[in-house]
């Protein structure tokens, strides 16, 4: 895919934070949307803001993705509105910081249906139809965090895990065939992300803005790329202590930054 003009983009997680900057971006480069998250009255007004602001056609189809019925629901919705889609970004996605017995299991259910089994159904979904085509993939938001453990982030950091490992295994397997798939891994972002996951940042790196992570994925997925780290080297560097250092050294370095 040389330009998303003209492409079909499906955003999850689309009301705040990264997923909100990716629909502003793409429809600055003229493509179409296809929104989706939980607040159906933010999603209305971004699609309002976004279609009015652009030549461009927004649809909105609000849905709890860490309901395990709600990727299969997406699609057929779709599916029903006779779209079809281009490019999916699954941005959707949240941690809890703090001891692994400190929330409960339905907590961590409801973390692993949405960072994990909702981005697999949808990209199992969705990827047929572009096969077809040729053209077009999914940018899967991972994080630094997936490159090594995090101690009070434990669930979450593996969950990222699996995201960069999953994004790039299918980059082996389909870029031959016309497709990218991009795992993108931001650090510290300026979003909601810290105050639903009850994490103090006030250690970590300065945090970048979700339009220079976004512009950074965009960019990196137009060029094929199978990963990205936004923003400053350090993120880089962090990203890659694990390469650097011993895991125990890693361990006492990540644990610092989160201990209470």
């Amino acid at each position: 895919m040389k330009s998303f003009k003209g492409a079909t983009v499906l955003v999850t997680g689309a009301s705040s934070g990264i997923g909100e900057a990716f629909a502003h971006n793409l429809a600055n480069r003229g493509a179409n949307l296809i929104l989706t998250a939980r607040s159906e009255d933010k999603l209305r007004q971004i699609a309002k803001a976004l279609s009015e602001r652009h030549t461009v056609q927004v649809d909105v189809f609000p849905g709890d993705l860490s309901q395990p019925d709600t990727p299969q629901q997406l699609w057929e919705q779709i599916q029903s509105a006779s779209l079809s889609v281009d490019v999916l970004i699954n941005n959707a996605g949240f941690g809890r910081c703090g001891p692994f017995l400190a929330y409960d299991y339905q907590s961590y259910q409801d973390m692993l249906n949405l960072n994990i089994k909702a981005l697999v159904g949808l990209t199992h979904l969705f990827l047929p139809s572009m096969l077809e085509k040729g053209d077009g993939g999914v940018i899967n938001v991972a994080s630094t965090a997936a490159f090594q453990p995090i101690p009070y982030l434990a669930v979450y950091c593996a969950t990222k895990a699996f995201v960069l490992g999953f994004s790039e295994s299918l980059w082996g397997e389909y870029h031959e065939q016309g497709l990218t798939v991009l795992a993108l891994c931001p650090g510290n972002t300026a979003t909601n992300f810290a105050d639903v996951a009850n994490a103090d940042v006030t250690r970590m790196t300065r945090a970048e803005t979700p339009e220079t992570v976004v512009e950074a994925g965009l960019r990196a997925f137009l060029k094929g790329r199978n990963y990205v780290v936004p923003g400053r080297r350090v993120n880089y560097l962090l990203a890659n202590l694990s390469r650097l250092l011993p895991r125990r050294r890693v361990l006492g370095i990540t644990s610092d930054i989160f201990k209470e």
